[in-house]
């Protein structure tokens, strides 16, 4: 299993123009269980509980960036959260359709990121829960729900079922790492029906937003999620470029375009309260 935390950087990493191959990542591997799919189910699921939580606790600052208020949350809605776990724990995924596999371990995996938040609240940096003892970065790999008696990490569902089995790179706007420089956390659930329209807005609002894309004269800062995880968005600079710019704003596209390199990326872990 591929480990997020083993890809971190906490601030800035800058990297000189160039120097993409040290950027380079390697395919994630599926768990082959959860390549199965019924595509003659056109069940739903309900993720009305999540989606009354994230309009309740999701705070959009006006300025493209997404807060979430953990102190806000009742020990009621706190309540309401682990129903909806619990819930989503209960349902034979792998029965249903793609579309509705993708928005649920989506909501499953940022209903999961909040709750171990909230579990462990207040705390400046969700690399600071250790759930794994002092020496462990972030709850990450740490198993914290049971889907069809397996038990299941916040890295298995993004490494070994997300990013393998979609392989669609937009996926890294919509799973949120509950930090500031994490893509934002969308007011809205994910369901078999918006995630299409979703993960494209999510993009476009990051890459819109200076943690995502920063040009500054001929200086291109990014998110590190195209270093860490570059393999995604086509393990070459110029595919990484391509990429950011069918999703940027016209304006700061045709710049990068212009400029044609990246500089380096940085990444803020501060908690996004």
């Amino acid at each position: 299993m591929l480990r997020r935390f083993a890809f971190l950087a906490i601030t800035l990493l800058t990297l000189p123009a160039g120097l993409f191959d040290n950027w380079s990542s390697n395919a994630p591997e599926a768990w082959e269980y959860w390549e199965y799919n019924n595509p003659q189910n056109e069940q739903r699921i309900d993720h009305s509980l999540w989606d009354g939580f994230l309009q309740k606790y999701v705070r959009p600052d006006g300025n493209g960036y997404n807060a979430f208020a953990y102190s806000s949350v009742t020990e009621t809605d706190k309540t309401v959260l682990e129903s909806y776990i619990a819930a989503l724990s209960k349902i034979e995924i792998t029965e249903r359709s793609k579309p509705v596999q993708l928005a649920y371990w989506i909501n499953l995996y940022n209903a999961l990121t909040i709750n171990v938040v909230l579990d462990h609240y207040p705390v400046s940096s969700i690399r600071k829960i250790r759930l794994g003892g002092v020496l462990s970065s972030g709850p990450w790999d740490e198993d914290l729900i049971e889907v069809e008696q397996e038990p299941m990490s916040l890295n298995a569902i993004e490494h070994e079922i997300l990013r393998p089995i979609w392989q669609d790179p937009r996926l890294h706007y919509a799973i949120n790492c509950a930090s500031v420089g994490c893509p934002n956390l969308h007011i809205r659930a994910f369901t078999a029906d918006n995630a299409d329209q979703l993960l494209d807005q999510l993009a476009s609002d990051y890459l819109s937003h200076p943690r995502g894309l920063k040009i500054e004269g001929d200086v291109v800062t990014v998110s590190s999620i195209y270093e860490w995880f570059a393999y995604d968005f086509g393990n070459s600079e110029q595919a990484i470029i391509e990429h950011i710019a069918k999703h940027a704003p016209a304006e700061k596209s045709e710049r990068l375009l212009q400029i044609g390199e990246l500089s380096g990326s940085e990444y803020d872990w501060t908690l996004n309260q």
